[in-house]
């Protein structure tokens, strides 16, 4: 067995004449978290369902743990799942819920009292549905998606209206279930939250894919910056015009400068400033984000809405 979890090659889904998806290409490491990455329209959901066999590609290929997607009946039983949100009685328990769904799926009854354990809801199991926050409904479809016992579980969207602290606790238990050795593929507009637990990164823009690789290596392509300060009435006017002179982008955002340029041109900004009787109060590098690399990939400030 190969060391990937997913694997698509040249992966389309047209519809009449517009592609849903065109032409992907991407891999999926095994034991890993991949986030899925685009704005409204990108073809996130339609991988899925691709990868889901819930729709038939029009052209290309894909693998599913070394299995054909044409044969999705050979790797199915060991994928977990949960798109566009979990779907639960609300007269039942948590427990009643899980075990209908075990009983269609032909699962073991005995993983349940674990996996309300796991997701966090081991003291609300007996709780009606409709009595849980959605944080709770999150973590309860997450743990119908862990019934199967699964080595690859693909979730869309799994923190989408959660609060703070539902997103925290849906992040730290993704982080758990990766280190237990399932590869989790995991779409969502979040991106601060995708870039603290994320290796890897798919990026969709338009259908295609436009990255895949190591998250690391997606950051490390946004050109870094400083931010400088000053309390000179002309300090900001004066740092910009010695930055933009040795051949820096410069752009004032209120009382702050941002400058294009690694953090070892802050000293020699400094210096120059300095020379000319003016003095920065602030000079600190710009550490890349996942949001801001996203906005300059894709074009888009469309990332406050699910993606789909």
């Amino acid at each position: 067995m190969s060391n990937r979890a997913l694997i698509v090659r040249d992966l389309s889904k047209k519809y009449g004449d517009l592609f849903a998806l065109s032409h992907a290409n991407f891999e999926v490491p095994l034991g890993t978290i991949c986030g899925f990455v685009g704005p409204n329209g990108s073809g996130k959901t339609t991988t899925i369902r691709m990868l889901l066999a819930l729709i038939a590609p029009s052209g290309g290929s894909g693998e599913v743990l070394d299995i054909s997607i044409d044969e999705p009946e050979k790797y199915l039983p060991f994928i977990g799942a949960m798109i566009e949100g979990p779907a639960f009685y609300p007269a039942l328990t948590g427990i009643q819920n899980l075990k209908v769904l075990a009983k269609i799926g032909g699962f073991s009854l005995d993983r349940i009292p674990g996996l309300l354990e796991l997701v966090g809801l081991g003291n609300r199991g007996d709780s009606k549905y409709k009595t849980y926050s959605l944080g709770m409904k999150q973590r309860l479809g997450i743990a119908a998606a862990l019934l199967p016992n699964p080595k690859v579980l693909i979730l869309d969207e799994p923190t989408n209206g959660l609060d703070p602290a539902g997103i925290q606790e849906v992040r730290d238990l993704l982080r758990k279930l990766a280190d237990s050795g399932i590869t989790v593929f995991v779409s969502s507009h979040l991106l601060s939250e995708l870039e603290m637990i994320s290796e890897y990164l798919v990026v969709l823009r338009e259908g295609r894919v436009i990255f895949s690789g190591k998250t690391k290596e997606l950051l490390a392509k946004q050109q870094p910056r400083i931010r400088v300060k000053s309390n000179h009435p002309n300090g900001i006017q004066i740092a910009r015009e010695i930055a933009e002179e040795s051949g820096h982008n410069c752009e004032i955002f209120g009382d702050e400068l941002l400058v294009t340029a690694p953090p070892e041109y802050g000293s020699e900004l400094n210096l120059q400033s300095f020379s000319r009787g003016i003095t920065l109060t602030e000079i600190s590098p710009i550490h890349p984000s996942l949001e801001e690399t996203f906005f300059e990939m894709t074009g888009t400030e469309m990332i406050h809405e699910a993606g789909r």
